[in-house]
């Protein structure tokens, strides 16, 4: 394959994973479970900020007991790399809301795993740290 139809197909692939990141953000604001479920890999595994690791049907579940309620989910400092048919996006976002029980409000760090599936980006590993906030939750 020469460069120019690496780089093209490099451009597409990271214009559909920013569209899916927006998806992914929306659904997480919104508690759009049926859209995390077409977003995240069935094998999912995501270190939470204290070390803690969840699946997807962990994920599904705390998103699915409405315990989750987000007012503001806005991404900023989004970096991607595109790694063969992975894209692996680095991006801050900002949280303000109720996390199962805890409020939460300040800025995350994630890593996120994308992999294409039969023209389908799935999320396939993830993890978050926390760079400020009033509570270290999430």
């Amino acid at each position: 394959m020469s460069n120019q139809t690496t780089n093209s197909m490099d451009a597409t692939h990271k214009a559909q994973v920013i569209a899916n990141e927006k998806n992914l953000l929306s659904a997480m604001k919104t508690n759009n479970v049926e859209l995390l479920n077409k977003l995240l890999h069935d094998e999912l595994l995501f270190n939470g900020p204290s070390g803690e690791t969840a699946t997807k049907a962990m994920d599904l579940k705390n998103y699915h007991s409405g315990n989750i309620n987000l007012h503001t989910v806005e991404s900023s400092d989004q970096m991607l790399s595109v790694v063969g048919d992975n894209v692996v996006v680095a991006v801050t976002v900002e949280i303000l809301g109720n996390y199962l029980g805890q409020e939460i409000n300040g800025k995350f760090r994630y890593l996120r795993v994308w992999k294409l599936f039969e023209n389908n980006w799935k999320v396939i590993a993830g993890s978050v740290v926390t760079l400020s906030t009033d509570h270290k939750v999430l």
